[in-house]
C-alpha cells in the first residue's frame, strides 16, 4: 500500500531561550492560567474591613498631624537656639573687648605713672574695677543662657503635651 505523505503537525514554538552570565540557555515555559471563581466576602466581614480600613486612616491622619506638628516645633526650636547661640556668641565678644579694653587703658596709665604707690593705686583700683565688671558680665551670660534655653525648651514642652492630650 502507498503511503501517504501527511503534514506534519505544528508544534508549539518554544520562545528563545534566556542566556545566563554563564553561556548556559535557560528554556522558557509558559504558565497555564487557571480560572479562579470568584468567592462571596460575607457583609459582615466586609463591614469590619471597611471599619478597620477607616480606623486605620483616621489614626494615620492624626500621626501624619502630630509629626507635622513635631518637625515644625524642632525647625522653630532650632533656630531659636541658632539665634540663641549666635547672642550669646556675640556677647562673649563684647565682653572680651570690654575687657581687653580696660587692661590696654590700664597698660597705657601705669606707662605714665611715676611713682610705684601710683601704679599700686591704679592696680587695684583695676582689680576691683574688672571684678566687678567680670561679675555683671558672669550674671549678663548666665541670664542671658537661661533666656535661650527657656525659649528653646518651652515650644517642646508645649508641644510634647499637646501631642500626648491628641493622642489620648
Amino acid at each position: 500500500m502507498p503511503e501517504i505523505a501527511t503534514a506534519p503537525t505544528p508544534k508549539a514554538k518554544p520562545k528563545p531561550a534566556a542566556v545566563s552570565s554563564s553561556g548556559f540557555e535557560m528554556p522558557k515555559f509558559e504558565m497555564p492560567k487557571f480560572d479562579i471563581p470568584k468567592i462571596e466576602v460575607p457583609a459582615a466581614f466586609r463591614e469590619f474591613a471597611e471599619k478597620g480600613i477607616a480606623q486605620a486612616k483616621e489614626n494615620y491622619e492624626k500621626f501624619k498631624s502630630v509629626a507635622e506638628e513635631a518637625t515644625d516645633t524642632l525647625e522653630d526650636t532650632y533656630s531659636t537656639a541658632a539665634k540663641g547661640c549666635s547672642g550669646y556668641g556675640l556677647k562673649l565678644i563684647e565682653s572680651a573687648r570690654a575687657n581687653s579694653n580696660a587692661a590696654f587703658d590700664l597698660f597705657a596709665e601705669l606707662m605714665a605713672a611715676k611713682s610705684y604707690s601710683e601704679v599700686v593705686e591704679l592696680s587695684t583700683a583695676y582689680m576691683r574695677s574688672q571684678f566687678d565688671a567680670a561679675t555683671a558680665q558672669a550674671k549678663e551670660l548666665t541670664e542671658y543662657a537661661q533666656k535661650v534655653a527657656n525659649d528653646t525648651a518651652t515650644p517642646i514642652k508645649e508641644s510634647f503635651s499637646n501631642a500626648m492630650s491628641k493622642a489620648a
